[in-house]
């Protein structure tokens, strides 16, 4: 979580520095029961915002909701998005952002709830994003689902294998995992291959 890159966004969004939210999303990030939605998650986000920035509507706001996206994250909470979308919004309202940005940057987050529906250009964008990792490398991707299963080390095998079924086949799914045409091809068939390998090592 780079500072340098946090004072940059607060400058191209018009605010001051907001030391004291950088500080508290770093700590939130930290939490020592994370080991997937962390500091290096986020760090990996942005890179792809940035290689696909492109595509952006918004870039700065799709930037701000990657930082807060997943900022309040407890295991077994179905309220995570929301509650960190609150967080972002409460943020742009101490900034006096526009009564847009706040509404944009909290649509953004709440775009990143799975069985959420994006709608607009940079929803689909930022789900696209969040979703890349699916589509990454053997290695990536092997160190992607170990973390999640170590984030839910509390649930029993049998009961962690049965939840993780329908969520990966949830995915399978759908039409398209990745709704830009860029995303899709780059991404889509290495994240079936990788979702149907794991689904082989849950069964």
């Amino acid at each position: 979580m780079n500072y340098e890159r946090w004072l940059l966004l607060m400058k191209n969004l018009g605010f001051g520095k907001n030391q004291d939210t950088y500080d508290g999303l770093v700590k939130a990030y930290s939490e020592p029961h994370r080991y997937y939605h962390n500091k290096s998650h986020i760090g990996t986000v942005l890179a792809y915002l940035d290689s696909f920035s492109a595509l952006a509507e918004s870039k700065s706001e799709i930037e701000l909701a990657l930082w807060f996206h997943d900022a309040i994250y407890k295991t077994f909470s179905s309220s995570n998005e929301a509650d960190s979308a609150d967080w972002a919004f409460r943020f742009l309202v101490k900034n006096q952002a526009r009564i847009e940005t706040q509404k944009t940057v909290h649509s953004l987050i709440m775009a990143t709830y799975h069985s959420h529906v994006a709608s607009g250009n940079d929803e689909m964008l930022i789900t696209d994003i969040d979703l890349a990792i699916l589509g990454s490398g053997e290695e990536s991707y092997s160190r992607f689902s170990t973390a999640v299963r170590q984030e839910y080390k509390s649930v029993p095998e049998f009961i962690y294998k049965r939840k993780r079924r329908v969520v990966l086949k949830g995915f399978l799914d759908r039409d398209r995992i990745y709704t830009h045409d860029l995303f899709h091809n780059e991404f889509e068939v290495r994240a079936r291959e990788n979702i149907c390998n794991e689904l082989n090592q849950l069964s």
